[in-house]
């Protein structure tokens, strides 16, 4: 199957995410298939990410899911903008790693550039949390599961202790932590987060 038409059906698996329930946010409910709006936003992922140490193509994903790069989306659950922040929880959170007091206002997050900015600074935050796991394709899954409902939940699939935890995951495989999470996770949301935001970063990867 070429890598056209893996993309469009990947828009179309995508599509379905709309409405699910996450620990601290809950995605939009809009998905433009096209994603034109994606290139607009390009300059500011790239400045974001290098600046906060996180895969580029990691944020693109992660809004391409929650948004569809659409920045005026705003859930039930008053999750804003193009990664779908809170402003009481991630938004806060990512506003204390900036020095700062207090909490964004829903003007702030839905201004395409604060919200990439606060999105990805809660990725790197995730990061951190989820710091000792080896193998960087099972750490970019762990942040993945970790944005949907939260690092906590994530490592007590493995054990109680985070130190075990992390040893545990690290023996396993890239494609065993996968399955461990499709099978093991208790909120039914993050199996199917983590599987849509994989097959959105690998359509966003170049052309072979």
């Amino acid at each position: 199957m070429n890598r056209k038409l893996s993309y469009l059906l990947a828009v179309l698996l995508l599509a379905g995410c709309a409405g699910e329930k996450k620990e601290h946010q809950t995605r939009g409910n809009v998905f433009t298939g096209t994603n034109m709006n994606a290139l607009a936003y390009n300059q500011t992922i790239h400045q974001a990410a290098r600046r906060y140490g996180v895969d580029e193509t990691l944020v693109k994903a992660i809004i391409q899911v929650e948004s569809g790069f659409n920045p005026d989306v705003v859930s039930h659950s008053n999750a804003i903008g193009l990664m779908q922040l809170k402003a009481s929880t991630a938004g806060r959170d990512a506003y204390q790693l900036q020095g700062r007091r207090g909490q964004p206002s829903s003007r702030e997050l839905k201004d395409p550039e604060t919200n990439i900015e606060l999105g990805t600074a809660y990725l790197s935050m995730l990061q951190r949390q989820l710091a000792g796991i080896d193998d960087p394709l099972t750490l970019r899954y762990a942040v993945t599961v970790a944005y949907v409902n939260g690092a906590g939940a994530l490592l007590r699939t493995f054990s109680p202790d985070r130190k075990q935890a992390v040893r545990a995951i690290n023996r396993l495989s890239p494609n065993a932590f996968y399955a461990h999470i499709q099978a093991n996770h208790p909120a039914p949301q993050a199996p199917r987060y983590l599987w849509k935001v994989n097959n959105a970063y690998q359509s966003l990867l170049p052309e072979a």
